[in-house]
């Protein structure tokens, strides 16, 4: 939900503008102040989640975030929705970030990479999926008449509505998952050493809203995460995700209504559906990320005598990625400045590109928390901080390099960027990073 929510309003930047008076790039700071916020903010709760465990964290989470996206719904000016906004943006963050000590304290080594997958697909998966969505649903200001739609469009709704309903919608679901949550969502933190355990195990999971965990919170587990800057085996991947990240799915998921809107002539509604693209792309990569990631590992077990391998094993997963979104963005742009008219080709090449992505987000992530699973949260957190920010800078970037190199000379730069930032680095650490450890002392499971 935080990527979703971040994104939901990107088919409406145009009501929006016409609703408060500014401009379209002014109404897409909506979308950045997200995702700045998305980045720090879980500085602050993962120490939380570690002292009074996960539930109490995403229960205050859904609910306060559904009365912040009440309030976008109602704010009467551009400067209260900013406000209720980034309000939004620091109260859904958790899951987002410490959902891989979730993932890792809930299933053994030997499926960790199918159920990481399961929750990073829908962090990749929620950038599109709220153009996509919204961008069927909400195209028009309140002042603007309601029109009749096709219903046979998707089965999506039978008129269009206010683009404030995007907030209402987000508000519903929010509500919807906490009593979900309530009801299905146990705690996953679970202290072995120096603490006592009282009440049955329903009690603890269900109804156990007190401190788990009596280490004194310090001023430094706000900060802690940042220590991962001097971890090669946790920088390296978090730098290079970050980068595929950002030119596999932030570049073309924001791009999408700034090239196709002009030049095709495309209405919310046609650019909202190919955002469906990189949806199915990523699910495709997922397979191959997530189940036979661990196929892999159990296959490196088998010629290691039955003994562990290396997490290093484990990165030969990540260069089919890289390939995939090299060619995915090579496609995207040529064929954008190629075409005259529309066709699907450039979102055959978003798709493939989000298929890589999705590959590379996988087994980074995974990777990273096999090195050091005893700090999955923080890890969580770091990696979140990376991608976020540079997510946040990107788009800043985007309209410049478009237009003094064009989009030909885009693809080239794109290519070129994630072979020096994510390839490369990638080989290094496979070659160096179990050296290194060794080197430096640090526990490794």
């Amino acid at each position: 939900m935080s990527t979703f929510t971040a994104a939901a309003i990107i088919p409406a930047y145009e009501a929006i503008a016409m609703d408060f008076g500014c401009t379209i790039q002014a109404a897409s700071y909506l979308t950045s102040l997200q995702i700045a916020i998305l980045g720090g903010a879980p500085l602050f709760w993962k120490p939380l989640s570690n002292r009074f465990g996960r539930r109490p964290i995403f229960l205050a989470s859904l609910l306060l975030s559904g009365v912040c996206n009440i309030g976008c719904a109602v704010a009467p000016t551009y400067g209260s929705t900013a406000a209720c906004r980034a309000l939004v943006a620091f109260f859904i963050s958790p899951a987002g970030a410490i959902g891989s000590a979730v993932v890792t304290e809930t299933f053994f080594r030997n499926e960790r990479a199918k159920y990481m997958g399961i929750w990073t697909i829908m962090v990749t998966c929620g950038v599109p999926a709220g153009g996509f969505i919204m961008g069927k649903f909400f195209c028009h200001t309140d002042e603007e008449k309601i029109q009749p739609t096709n219903t046979l469009k998707l089965g999506f709704v039978a008129q269009y509505l206010s683009y404030r309903w995007i907030y209402w919608l987000l508000a519903i679901i929010n509500g919807v998952q906490l009593v979900l949550y309530i009801f299905f969502g146990p705690e996953s933190r679970y202290l072995r050493r120096g603490v006592e355990h009282h009440g049955s195990s329903v009690k603890q999971e269900y109804f156990n809203f007190t401190r788990i965990d009596p280490t004194p919170l310090t001023a430094l587990d706000f900060v802690q995460p940042f220590k991962f800057f001097w971890y090669p085996r946790v920088l390296i991947p978090s730098v290079a995700y970050a980068i595929v990240f950002l030119l596999a799915s932030v570049l073309v998921t924001v791009e999408i209504p700034q090239l196709f809107g002009p030049k095709f002539h495309f209405t919310p509604q046609p650019l909202g559906l190919q955002f469906l693209a990189l949806i199915i792309g990523s699910i495709i990569g997922e397979q191959f990320g997530g189940r036979l990631s661990d196929v892999w590992m159990k296959r490196g077990m088998k010629k290691t005598s039955h003994s562990r391998p290396a997490p290093e094993y484990r990165l030969w997963l990540s260069y089919p990625g890289y390939i995939l979104a090299i060619v995915g963005l090579v496609v995207f742009f040529v064929q954008i400045d190629r075409l005259q008219s529309y066709n699907v080709t450039p979102i055959v090449g978003a798709a493939i590109a989000a298929a890589g992505n999705q590959i590379v987000t996988t087994v980074l992530i995974t990777y990273a928390v096999d090195c050091y699973h005893e700090e999955a949260a923080s890890i969580g957190v770091f990696i979140t901080f990376v991608r976020q920010i540079l997510g946040f800078i990107g788009p800043f970037w985007f309209p410049p390099m478009f237009t003094g190199a064009g989009l030909r000379g885009s693809a080239g730069i794109c290519a070129g960027l994630l072979l020096v930032l994510s390839f490369a680095p990638t080989i290094l650490l496979q070659w160096g990073g179990e050296r290194w450890t060794k080197k430096s002392n640090m526990r490794v499971e």
